[in-house]
């Protein structure tokens, strides 16, 4: 439940932020830390990391 309320939380503040300073890479900083909540994810499994990257993508 905290990860979702935090991807809500900067999700918010980078809308916010694009809005406000008319910026369009704030718009990005949402899809970063999706990516980088996913890497870490991935990092905590116990097995080799290419092996659990290999076995990921082997799922059908």
């Amino acid at each position: 439940m905290l990860p979702l309320l935090a991807m809500m939380i900067i999700t918010g503040t980078c809308l916010f932020l694009a809005l406000r300073k008319k910026r369009t890479i704030f718009l990005a900083v949402p899809f970063l830390s999706i990516f980088a909540y996913f890497l870490v994810q991935i990092i905590l499994v116990p097995a080799p990391f290419m092996d659990t990257v290999k076995f990921i993508f082997s799922l059908r």
